[in-house]
């Protein structure tokens, strides 16, 4: 006798059925290699309905404003969820619009002054049990810079202008160009990058092609998801340890499972955090496999000297 299984959200002794919307979210957008979106959803077809995204606008976090459900002429269900912002003093309004086929979120975004819907796709993200313990130790370090040109890496937007250069042993980005992605791919490891920012800029090193550390230049400001050190728009740094524009920093990454080290200019800026799922850099949805590493090089001009990264096993 096939058994079945059943969620429930209990609340003031009511028991109701979880809806199948629920959860969390790893989202491939049809066509493209270069963005992956996520999702959570909670309480779908109750009052409190609620969910966050990555990412509608801005490379944020962004919460879900409205939610509604239909049924289609087929019997399935439609959920539509709607994110509202300001830009430049007028509102914009984006829906998506998705439906469970075979286990999978299949369904479309309505992007204000597109044309166009975008098809997208979504599976649950896996859970990964692994935990930065002691029983991870460094294997052979891997250099994925070579001092010399830009083998062993490809640009992750070829519809932009390249924009790196290597000079002097130095890898550089103009800043307008493409983001920077690796052929490797790795799992758990730690990483090392030493690199210089010019003023007022910005980049970022995107784990497993799915999650952004922050590279800001931001000496001095007050701390928050988005300055320098920060998991993006996930975590905060504890504390500014960011130098001036046109020093060379250090950063220090211990990635293991869903666990997140930082250590920016030999302080422990972020300690054993949980990573709950992508950030806006994400052009790999698939979370439970090794991912390449990214260099963000569209938002100003950055340096890099050093790129290392450490395998760990167990």
């Amino acid at each position: 006798m096939r058994k079945l299984i059943f969620s429930f959200v209990c609340a003031a002794a009511i028991c109701i059925a979880a809806s199948p919307f629920d959860g969390r979210w790893d989202i491939t957008i049809t066509g493209s290699h270069s963005t992956a979106w996520w999702l959570e959803l909670k309480g779908v077809g109750t009052p409190d309905a609620a969910g966050t995204f990555i990412s509608d606008y801005w490379g944020d976090l962004n919460k879900i404003d409205e939610f509604a459900q239909a049924k289609l002429s087929d019997g399935a269900d439609e959920l539509t969820i709607t994110f509202r912002h300001k830009q430049e003093g007028k509102e914009i309004v984006n829906r998506y619009t998705m439906r469970l086929v075979d286990g999978k979120l299949t369904g479309e975004a309505h992007k204000q002054g597109r044309e166009k819907p975008i098809a997208f796709i979504g599976v649950r993200a896996p859970e990964i049990a692994e935990t930065d313990d002691a029983t991870w130790k460094p294997g052979e370090p891997v250099a994925l810079f070579n001092h010399k040109d830009t083998t062993g890496w490809r640009s992750l937007t070829p519809e932009k202008v390249f924009g790196w250069t290597v000079e002097d042993g130095i890898l550089k980005s103009t800043g307008g160009g493409s983001n920077l992605i690796s052929e490797a791919k790795f799992w758990n490891y730690e990483l090392h990058v030493e690199l210089r920012l010019a003023p007022q800029s910005n980049s970022g090193l995107g784990l497993r092609a799915r999650y952004e550390v922050q590279v800001l230049e931001d000496y001095g400001q007050k701390q928050n998801s988005h300055n320098n050190g920060a998991l993006y728009s996930r975590i905060a740094p504890s504390e500014n340890a960011s130098r001036r524009a046109g020093e060379w920093q250090t950063y220090d990454v211990r990635l293991v499972g869903r666990t997140v080290t930082v250590v920016l200019n030999g302080k422990k800026v972020i300690d054993k955090g949980h990573i709950d799922g992508l950030t806006a850099i994400a052009s790999d949805p698939n979370e439970g496999e090794p991912g390449a590493l990214i260099l963000q090089g569209d938002h100003g001009p950055v340096d890099f000297r050093e790129i290392v990264i450490t395998p760990l096993k167990k």
